[in-house]
């Protein structure tokens, strides 16, 4: 559905994006991960036929953003960081208003507002001005007005960005249901979001694309070498001790040190199964029990910085990164 290849961007001798590519599925839902500046919303508006690039190429929907722009805007829905409300029109006439310049007819503008309204739980607020909706209501109005032409593919620039708890649980399940009908490329800080919305991430550093893959994917990438924690059950600090010597001695631990009823190390993925067993065999003797085996710093936000301040990533152009803007 799209398809990215070695686009670059230069603003005022800036290069705000570098060699990026990547491809996108019919029906995937992909996250956009990046530090603030990191080129994100400068992708994002090429996809959009907003910016052209300056080399590279990218089509949608087999389309080209340069050749044929108004062929891609078709196919595309889109919502801004700041989504392009008018305050005194209500939800209803704006989104009707919108479907129009989409190009629906009168009769199929009022259809296809009224479907947006009701894919995105704006029936109660439907002739509320938009000026006084809340910030969750003018989210949710937002992407009513990039799906109300039913596109191919949504491109949704923060939209979780400023929500409460509860609104972002609303919007994720929004996210979730466009799955149905739509192609959905979104980028967002809250990175816990991107993994319970996102089929794949794309992790942009400083211009250029430094990761992509499901989570689990990025994870087995850089988890090679990983931090366990080992809780046990009774014992005393000389059976712990002992105990973790012999953990020690498994091929391929490191870095094995007790505290308390506690054992931290560092080890590959396959070697904890090996760790569960020995634990189990071995305390038994000691009165000692196997608690819980914990893999550390496993979270998304651990994976992302991990991965943006890879050195093996930031050797991955050739390009004086210094020269790049806050896009």
């Amino acid at each position: 559905m799209i398809l990215v290849q070695g686009l670059r961007k230069i603003y005022d001798g800036k290069t705000a994006i570098d060699n990026v590519s990547f491809e996108i599925k019919k029906g995937e839902i992909v996250g956009l991960l990046g530090l603030n500046g990191a080129g994100k919303s400068t992708v994002l508006k090429i996809l959009g036929a907003m910016l052209l690039p300056t080399a590279g190429t990218a089509k949608v929907g087999g389309h080209s953003i340069e050749d044929e722009p108004h062929e891609v805007r078709k196919l595309i829905g889109y919502l801004p960081d700041q989504p392009p409300l008018y305050d005194e029109m209500s939800v209803r006439a704006y989104l009707e208003y919108v479907a129009g310049l989409k190009g629906l007819d009168r009769k199929t503008a009022k259809s296809a507002a009224g479907s947006a309204i009701e894919r995105t739980n704006l029936t109660d607020v439907a002739w509320t001005p938009l000026g006084a909706l809340s910030h969750g209501y003018r989210q949710r109005a937002g992407i009513a007005q990039a799906i109300v032409h039913n596109p191919k593919v949504v491109i949704l620039d923060e939209p979780i960005n400023g929500l409460d708890p509860l609104q972002i649980v609303e919007m994720r399940d929004l996210i979730n249901a466009l799955r149905q009908d739509h192609t959905v490329i979104l980028s967002s800080h809250i990175l816990s979001e991107i993994t319970r919305t996102c089929d794949r991430i794309l992790i942009i550093d400083r211009g250029c694309v430094t990761a992509q893959g499901s989570e689990r994917e990025l994870r087995d990438r850089i988890h090679s070498r990983q931090t366990v924690s080992v809780e046990l059950a009774g014992g005393d600090e000389t059976g712990v001790t002992a105990l973790a010597a012999r953990i020690g001695q498994i091929g391929g631990v490191t870095n094995v040190h007790a505290s308390g009823r506690n054992i931290t190390l560092q080890t590959s993925d396959e070697n904890r199964p090996a760790i569960a067993r020995l634990v189990v065999e071995s305390g038994a003797a000691s009165g000692i029990g196997l608690a819980g085996l914990t893999r550390l710093d496993d979270g998304l936000e651990s994976l992302f910085m991990r991965l943006i301040h890879s050195p093996d990533n930031h050797g991955a152009t050739k390009t004086d990164r210094k020269g790049h803007s806050n896009a």
